[in-house]
């Protein structure tokens, strides 16, 4: 299929993708599908209401497939002209709003999965999630603008991820790490690789969509390794380092009957692994220290 995609489905633009980057990004796809399915089994492994971070994680990848399988297939784009043409004036590049869609939806929920787990109080999360969304937009919006008010969108974008990295690695450093001091070192590393990933999303922007240095197969390529890296390494890998904490300190125990794990009946299970039985565990769980669920 990676070799007919552009035959069946013709560049609709002079710069375009190249059957090697098709081929590059059914590749990407495959590896989004496997890292999806593996969360979804492990999700499965979890006894019920323990599975808020797996049930983020899933969507984010499946989301990410659903996006790679349209730019692999050659979907999902629109021609834009250049403004700097580097080459015949007039000529146009691909600019994939796909992925734009699948940023939207993923950066906010992959903010929203980390900062759940530092005890940030929810007006914050949902502040940061926000800004999430304006980096996309400014992204988006600049890509289509064909004057140098692109770069207008760009710095508009920027300043709203400084705000998102001083929440990551400022206000949420500082914040009540209910769940322990494990969860803390987790979400700090957390915190720090995607500051540092975010940090190369500009860049490659600014060497694509905004200043049409590099090509789209190039452009293919940068994008899909830092996707790749936020979705199933980091995912898996932060997800893994939880698989003992008791949900309950988290605050996101459920009250209902059928929450408990497979094969019971789900009455007097807490949250997580450590909660007890009964009306006192999520009680003690969510106690003086407030957590996310309890904070506005």
């Amino acid at each position: 299929m990676a070799g007919s995609s552009l035959d069946q489905n013709p560049p609709n633009a002079d710069r375009h993708i190249t059957a090697g980057g098709s081929d590059w990004l059914w590749a990407v796809f495959a590896i989004m599908a496997l890292a999806d399915l593996g969360m979804i089994a492990h999700a499965f492994t979890r006894p019920r209401g323990t599975r808020f971070f797996h049930n983020i994680a899933t969507v984010i990848l499946t989301t990410s497939t659903i996006a790679y399988f349209a730019m692999a297939s050659d979907l999902g784009a629109t021609p834009v002209l250049e403004e700097f043409t580097r080459g015949v004036p007039g000529s146009t590049r691909q600019i994939w709003f796909v992925r734009y869609i699948q940023w939207f939806i993923n950066f906010p929920l992959l903010l929203v999965l980390v900062l759940f787990t530092s005890g940030l109080s929810l007006s914050d999360i949902l502040t940061t999630a926000f800004m999430a969304w304006v980096v996309v937009v400014c992204g988006l919006v600049g890509a289509l603008v064909v004057s140098t008010y692109k770069w207008g969108f760009f710095v508009l974008g920027v300043c709203a991820l400084f705000y998102i990295w001083a929440i990551l690695l400022g206000h949420g450093t500082r914040s009540n790490f209910a769940a322990g001091p494990g969860v803390r070192t987790g979400y700090i590393r957390g915190a720090g690789l995607i500051a540092f990933i975010t940090m190369l999303y500009p860049i490659a922007w600014g060497c694509s969509e905004g200043g049409n240095v590099i090509s789209p197969t190039g452009e293919m390529i940068w994008y899909g390794i830092l996707d790749l890296i936020l979705g199933p390494i980091f995912l898996h890998y932060f997800i893994w380092g939880l698989r003992k904490v008791d949900y309950g300190l988290f605050g996101l125990h459920s009250g209902k009957y059928t929450d408990g794990p497979y094969g019971t009946t789900g009455a007097g299970y807490g949250a997580g692994a450590g909660a007890g039985r009964g009306a006192a565990a999520p009680a003690a769980a969510a106690g003086p220290n407030m957590t996310t669920a309890n904070r506005v």
